[in-house]
């Protein structure tokens, strides 16, 4: 009999795989660095480094056809991964999560093509194990054994989770108001967790200054390389479950930003090896008026973010004031003919509600706000209600109970 766990785990062994990863660059100056030795920002500017592919290679070596066959996870992607050895792949069988046509929720708006990408599904509850799993692989890969992280709740749960299935200790600093089912998650998988009075930035500082004499890998959202290849995968599974032809709008919620940076970076891999054409979607920032530096930014014309103030908001996603990619993000938005926008908290919670009574989707409130975004869209008229737009829902609901208490 074969064993299920080593179908999913090692799916190379009937389909050989190849990472085709090459080198790092600089989303700035362009320098370029060795992916075989631990990098975190660039050592030039202290911007966010990209991993980087033979493409080419690739172009002559992975078919779509390859696909077929291949385990339902994001590793199915390997030649677009950042490991080369398969045995270092930690895995709780993250991502290949459904694309739903949001038929009754769409049709209370005259919106025929809405769709829900349910990232809910994944491990520990949240699109996060996509990038957790990636980093972590690589960093187990490269020789790391200790790991660190500041987190809003659901990145450290996925690191936490990751770390105990790799054999890696994890340390953890969140805010302390952080959400208490996160805070468990990551004490029944074994990491050192360390409460701060504060937001994520101030976790973010506590950690490093302790991180550094420890010798704990920070994992922060993109000041190291491999957490935005995880993430990335969100894109290469839309390009997929829409038949290579990508839809007009998503819309993401946006604290760190990985997960729009990763996708426009996966539709650029995508399109140069010939998978996709040059269309597309328009890139939609989702934010908290109580916490929206990517929108004020968007809205001045800047090309970064300035720090965002006393944020406030019940997205603990969201509530992020500060992110290392700023430039990235109003990069992607803009190329792509797309915008920033802010919902109320108010507004988040009564799109929660819709979602979950329209559509069976316990959505958390991160999901949630870009359904509310969504609605301001189609009644601005951005947004034209026969466009095939895609919602992320970014996490469970079950993650925050206290909502609805």
């Amino acid at each position: 009999m074969v064993n299920p766990e080593s179908r999913i785990q090692n799916p190379e062994a009937l389909n050989p795989m190849q990472s085709f990863l090459s080198h790092l660059e600089c989303t700035n100056c362009s320098e370029t660095f060795s992916c075989d030795e631990i990098h975190t920002t660039c050592p030039a500017c202290a911007k966010v480094l990209y991993a980087r592919y033979d493409l080419d290679a690739a172009k002559q070596n992975f078919r779509k056809e390859d696909l077929a066959g291949r385990a339902p996870d994001m590793w199915r992607w390997f030649e677009l991964m950042p490991v080369r050895n398969s045995e270092h792949v930690i895995s709780l069988g993250e991502g290949h999560t459904p694309l739903l046509h949001a038929r009754t929720l769409g049709g209370q708006h005259n919106a025929t093509n809405l769709f829900i990408k349910e990232e809910g599904l994944n491990p520990t509850g949240s699109f996060k194990a996509r990038g957790l799993s990636a980093a972590v692989s690589r960093a187990r890969e490269l020789g790391v054994s200790s790991i660190a992280i500041p987190s809003a709740g659901n990145a450290a749960a996925a690191l936490s989770a990751y770390g105990a299935r790799a054999g890696i200790s994890a340390h953890v600093y969140m805010p302390a108001d952080t959400p208490q089912m996160m805070k468990t998650e990551a004490v029944a998988y074994g990491a050192e967790l360390t409460l701060v009075d504060g937001l994520i930035n101030d976790a973010g500082k506590q950690l490093r200054d302790v991180a550094k004499a420890n010798g704990w890998f920070d994992i922060s959202t993109l000041k190291e390389p491999y957490r935005a290849e995880g993430k990335k995968t969100m894109g290469l599974e839309l390009a997929e479950q829409f038949d290579w032809e990508l839809p007009d709008a998503i819309i993401y919620p946006t604290g760190g930003g990985t997960g729009i940076v990763g996708m426009w970076k996966a539709f650029d891999e995508l399109e140069a090896l010939g998978w996709i054409g040059s269309k597309r979607p328009k890139m939609i920032s989702v934010q908290s008026e109580g916490c929206a530096p990517i929108v004020k930014a968007f809205n001045d014309g800047a090309t970064s973010a300035s720090l965002w103030e006393n944020a406030q908001t019940i997205a603990p996603g969201l509530r992020v004031p500060v992110a290392i990619a700023d430039y990235l993000i109003l990069q992607a938005i803009r190329e792509s003919g797309g915008t920033a926008i802010a919902v109320s908290d108010a507004e988040t919670l009564d799109a929660l509600r819709a979602i979950a009574s329209s559509e069976g989707i316990f959505a958390a409130p991160e999901g949630a706000a870009t359904c509310a975004a969504c609605i301001k869209l189609f009644d601005s008229g951005f947004l034209n209600r026969d466009e095939k737009v895609v919602l992320f829902n970014t996490g469970s609901g079950l993650k925050t109970p206290e909502l609805f208490a």
